[in-house]
């Protein structure tokens, strides 16, 4: 048994690695997963069992049985969307991400290994999710961002990271995970979303910035992972957490809000610039990225505020006066 599954019924012991072995599903994912079945499971001893709903947090759920995930029919599962919503505070996105969940996992009972005849999840509905525009910064605060990187320590790692971001669009997990072999002349290998290889190409700024950097790491003394391309001050694979920290203080320098702009948001720079500027179609943006769904990438393809002025001001009838005649 997973230790991390220790707390949950054996049946989604099962699924959970189910989905880690057999789907291939993230970590990430599937950890959501558990702690998404959990919090079912204790809403099902609360409403099946009179469970008290104050230690709802605190309620064991190993007991769980699989007549009482049969018990639940669909009124119950909009029941259940209901409580996460109105006590749990859950966004639309959360709640989506659970009826993700509930239905994988009801559909793994029903068709995979057939331990019911019933799938109440099958005809759940996902709430209606606002697509927002994503933020990214403009060229010429990308510029100043790269501009910023100054100081007296990891100068070349920190350009290279902020470079590499911002020109190939990288996940953070993605560019902590990167790896010196990883990289041959201008390819970059990378694993995404899924343990999903894909090929990135490097341009002149990126194999310039890493080179730089590969001259300062080359000086390092008793590195503890020899692999890791970027390296942190305890001579380790650096963090997802001080990536983090290194860009928010960059973007601090370079005079950017700090609150709207993270790691995730140069990802979204870099796609925007990408498609605004290099004129990349959307299916080339999409294997850069690393994508499943063309329509995911679609985000990127939004008009800026430029465009909208230029194509009110151009069109026809923007020079037309009024005529004052009596």
């Amino acid at each position: 048994m997973n230790p991390k599954f220790s707390d949950m019924p054996d049946i989604a012991v099962e699924f959970l690695n189910y989905m880690l072995t057999i789907q291939n599903k993230s970590e990430k994912t599937v950890s959501e997963y558990h702690y998404d079945l959990r919090t079912f499971f204790r809403y099902i001893k609360v409403i099946k069992h009179n469970a008290d709903e104050d230690k709802f947090n605190e309620l064991p759920v190993n007991d769980i049985t699989i007549n009482d995930i049969k018990s639940i029919d669909l009124t119950d599962l909009y029941s259940f969307m209901a409580y996460t919503s109105r006590e749990r505070r859950n966004s639309a996105v959360t709640r989506a991400r659970k009826i993700a969940c509930l239905k994988s996992f009801y559909k793994y009972l029903h068709t995979k290994v057939k331990l019911i005849d019933y799938n109440p999840a099958a005809e759940l509905e996902s709430p209606k999710i606002v697509k927002r525009l994503p933020k990214y910064l403009k060229l010429d605060e990308s510029i100043t961002l790269l501009q910023s990187v100054n100081g007296k320590k990891n100068v070349a790692r920190d350009y290279a990271i902020l470079v590499l971001f911002l020109n190939c669009g990288l996940r953070l997990s993605e560019l902590v995970g990167i790896n010196v072999n990883d990289i041959r002349g201008d390819i970059l290998t990378v694993v995404g979303k899924g343990n999903k290889e894909r090929t990135i190409y490097l341009n002149k700024a990126c194999q310039d910035a890493i080179s730089a950097y590969m001259a300062e790491r080359a000086k390092l003394k008793a590195i503890k992972d020899p692999k890791a391309l970027f390296i942190s001050e305890r001579k380790t694979r650096i963090s997802p957490k001080t990536v983090q920290y290194l860009v928010k203080k960059y973007i601090k320098v370079a005079g950017l809000d700090p609150d709207k702009y993270s790691t995730h948001k140069l990802r979204h720079t870099a796609a925007t610039l990408m498609y605004k500027h290099g004129k990349v179609d959307i299916r080339a943006l999409q294997a850069i990225l690393g994508h499943e769904s063309v329509a995911t990438t679609e985000i990127y393809t939004h008009i800026d505020e430029d465009q909208l002025r230029n194509a009110v001001n151009n069109n026809p009838l923007s020079s037309i006066k009024p005529n004052n005649k009596a």
